[in-house]
């Protein structure tokens, strides 16, 4: 028997692209929300649908543990619960039809619900947490299980007598003791499986954990329906001491699922101390920013067994970055790449296509700089409006039907951009498939004419993909030093 039943809704099989790269992690935002529970006195079992079909286990633990209370509690540190993937709605459905079906009382979090409250409620949900939700989870429980009233809590959304929506006057709620939360409750989900998956796909077994939640930096495409630009960090030595624990505990690696890591260069410094101190250090990898790469944050970072730091460099071209209100400079990236390469720390690109105002002159420009740059490994996304952002705003009106993804390898333009889906996909290929190219395969005269034979198909589609309604373009730029179309001998 249990009082509260907490799962969520992302299931790896249902996502093709993230089912080839067999990377799980294990949802940490929804661990940290069982441990809020626990520590209030409120008995909780989780469901964890990342491997497990949300089906027949579902409705089994339903009948075993009799909960009064299921709750749809998103992993936060997940950047695919961020995307608002349709996939996971089509899940949620299932959940709270079975969790209807037994008598529970439902409860839904994320970014998805908080963008989209009365949809989950007209699905079947009696209430939906919006913001930093774990405090209000607790109180919403107690009240629930003591047989009184739930009152209107902060970011609390519930359906009215007359089917209105009534939502709280704090639309999103706080919670300034996350980071003084116990760690995330890892006991009450099965590890064993994520070990297999890694093991015999990579050979290694990676476990995730965070430092810090939130993000202050307000790049305009980015959406924070949790934190808003709140920014919370856990103590240096709580981290390190949970890394030991993670290291005893048999992984190999780590991944630190922090939206900014490094924001605070003291904190990186205490940070390297207290690992080397417990002797905790296990490789990992953290997302951070070009500016945050100084040299003492990079020799600290390198002395805690930090082996790979992805940087959002978004694109190659100046006036992209201006136009996101990145606040950052190619020099300053180039400066970072140059600075982890010495320390003997990889450094990868997160990349965006199709922002407005990128034509294939910007295009030209990002290829070229990530040519010069050579990072290690490169991610390639294209933009993607989502509520609450400047971006979303700028582009509204252009959005049809369609306006979430159905998973990560959905890569869809769904606002009038400068060309069509098939062309920004043919660049993505084609980029991806150079960069294996210098590491993979770099005397491999078969990949790197297929490299070759990939960038002319660019060539020929570009001309023929323009969306002509998005903007008016301009002359033929220039050619850049670094031409789009790479001759084969210069790729080896």
């Amino acid at each position: 028997m249990a009082d509260v039943l907490l799962t969520h809704s992302y299931h790896l099989p249902y996502d093709a692209k993230q089912l080839r790269k067999m990377q799980p992690y294990s949802p940490i935002g929804t661990l940290y929300t069982a441990t809020a529970l626990r520590e209030s006195g409120i008995s909780v079992v989780v469901f964890d649908a990342m491997l497990e079909e949300p089906g027949a286990h579902f409705i089994a633990m339903l009948q075993e543990h009799c909960p009064k209370i299921v709750a749809v509690y998103e992993d936060d540190f997940n950047f695919l619960s961020k995307m608002c993937l349709t996939r996971m709605r089509d899940v949620a459905w299932k959940i709270v039809k079975e969790a209807k079906a037994v008598g529970a009382v439902t409860v839904v979090h994320g970014s998805d619900s908080t963008d989209h409250p009365e949809l989950f409620l007209e699905n079947g949900f009696d209430y939906v947490l919006c913001g930093e939700s774990e405090k209000v989870l607790v109180d919403l429980c107690t009240a629930q299980l003591a047989g009184k009233e739930v009152t209107m809590l902060d970011g609390l959304v519930k359906m009215g007598p007359g089917g209105e929506v009534i939502r709280s006057h704090q639309r999103l709620a706080r919670n300034p003791d996350w980071a003084n939360l116990s760690n995330p409750s890892r006991d009450l989900i099965d590890l064993e499986p994520y070990r297999r998956a890694w093991m015999d796909s990579h050979g290694y077994f990676s476990v995730n954990m965070v430092a810090s939640r939130g993000c202050p930096f307000q790049c305009n495409w980015c959406a924070k329906p949790i934190s808003g630009n709140r920014f919370h960090l856990r103590s240096a030595a709580v981290v390190a001491e949970e890394m030991l624990c993670l290291k005893r505990a048999g992984a190999d690696h780590i991944w630190f699922g922090d939206d900014v890591f490094a924001l605070n260069h003291n904190w990186v410094k205490d940070f390297a101390e207290e690992v080397t101190e417990r002797d905790a250090a296990v490789p990992f990898k953290v997302q951070s920013r070009a500016d945050l790469m100084s040299e003492e944050t990079v020799h600290n970072l390198k002395l805690a067994g930090c082996a790979e730091v992805w940087m959002g460099v978004e694109s190659g071209a100046q006036s992209i970055l201006d136009a996101m209100d990145k606040g950052i400079s190619l020099a300053t990236i180039a400066t970072a790449r140059k600075r982890l390469q010495d320390a003997g720390i990889r450094a990868c690109f997160f990349l965006q296509f199709g922002y407005p105002g990128e034509m294939w002159h910007e295009l030209q420009q990002t290829i070229a700089f990530v040519r010069e740059m050579r990072p290690d490994d490169i991610g390639i996304s294209f933009s993607y409006p989502l509520p609450g952002t400047k971006f979303y705003q700028r582009v509204q009106a252009q959005l049809g039907q369609k306006q979430n993804w159905i998973d990560s390898d959905d890569l869809c333009i769904i606002f009038k951009a400068a060309y069509t889906t098939d062309f920004y996909r043919a660049v993505r290929e084609a980029l991806h498939a150079e960069v294996d190219a210098w590491y993979k395969a770099p005397s491999n005269e078969g990949a790197l004419r297929e490299v070759e034979a990939l960038w002319l198909k660019v060539e020929e589609l570009e001309p023929i993909s323009r969306d002509d309604e998005a903007f008016t373009f301009e002359p033929s730029p220039k050619v850049l030093a670094t031409t789009a179309f790479v001759p084969l001998e210069s790729l080896s």
